[in-house]
């Protein structure tokens, strides 16, 4: 298999600091590397401030996270703005973005060190929280945007626009704009469809909508939305999992396709997304680390 980036010389490992084993495990995957021809390997926890200054400043040409899906995630937002690749190893409960599951990777790493690797590439999304046309804050999205009801169990309202047109007005206790990669998280949780990875859509998901549009839209590529809110009591959004920030009555959440792409090292071909999508259905849908 041909490699699309030139072998790897600068790698960190790392894992998440409350991840049990997991400071030993990194550790003992950075002197693999070392003993096998790797020059520069770091290895710590993303509670790293100064690591995650190293990472940010660009030091690395590979990132090696163990943990979940979670992981994959916290990893992603820091590595994508330099189009760093990133290779998973799954040492949480759940891991549609991990490549090797744990207790394989000193059978796996020998494929990366001769290059037998492609780089997946996908889409990512830009959200911006506005209030009164004013950007209170704005991220970069891997899995999904969620905007939904807060801590009163009653729905809200949500109008959505598609690149400026009206689409519909959901009452919900949610809605989520997702791309292909979070088809596979709480998309998926939520009844929606499962996109192949690869595709640059935008997929629309209700959650529990009440006497409203109850279906999943997937856009074409290129659109953007717009999500209004119109609520009497506590609204939420939160990006990527995150922890949720506050929404009142007119906030509006703009998302649309993001020139970053987060990269992913796979050792399997492009076939791996469906040989692989019924053995994680049949796995308990437990938050990855």
């Amino acid at each position: 298999m041909a490699y699309e980036i030139p072998l790897p010389e600068r790698v960190a490992v790392i894992s998440q600091q409350d991840i049990v084993g997991g400071a030993a495990e990194t550790e003992r995957i950075a002197q693999f590397l070392r003993e096998n021809g790797i020059p520069n390997v770091s290895w710590g926890v993303l509670q790293d401030a100064a690591l995650v200054d190293r990472i940010e400043s660009g030091e690395f040409d590979l990132l090696i996270a163990l943990g979940g899906d979670g992981t994959m995630l916290k990893t992603g937002n820091l590595a994508a703005p330099l189009e760093t690749p990133i290779l998973g190893i799954n040492l949480g409960h759940f891991g549609f973005l991990t490549e090797i599951q744990h207790g394989e990777w000193r059978n796996r790493l020998p494929l990366l060190l001769t290059g037998q690797y492609r780089l997946e590439k996908r889409m990512m999304l830009r959200a911006e929280h506005l209030r009164e046309g004013r950007c209170l804050s704005d991220w970069h999205v891997i899995n999904e945007v969620v905007v939904c009801r807060g801590q009163f169990v009653r729905p809200i309202q949500v109008e959505v626009q598609v690149d400026g047109y009206k689409l519909a007005r959901y009452v919900a206790d949610g809605l989520i704009a997702s791309t292909p990669t979070g088809s596979t998280a709480y998309a998926l949780a939520a009844g929606g469809p499962i996109l192949p990875p690869e595709l640059r859509n935008i997929l629309i998901m209700p959650v529990a909508p009440h006497l409203s549009m109850d279906r999943a839209i997937i856009l074409s590529e290129g659109s953007s939305v717009t999500m209004i809110v119109h609520t009497t009591h506590d609204a939420v959004m939160s990006v990527d999992g995150r922890p949720p920030l506050p929404m009142i009555e007119g906030d509006t959440v703009h998302v649309s396709a993001n020139e970053r792409q987060v990269r992913f090292v796979r050792f399997s071909d492009p076939g791996y997304f469906y040989q692989n999508i019924t053995a994680y259905m049949d796995q308990s849908p437990l938050t990855g680390s």
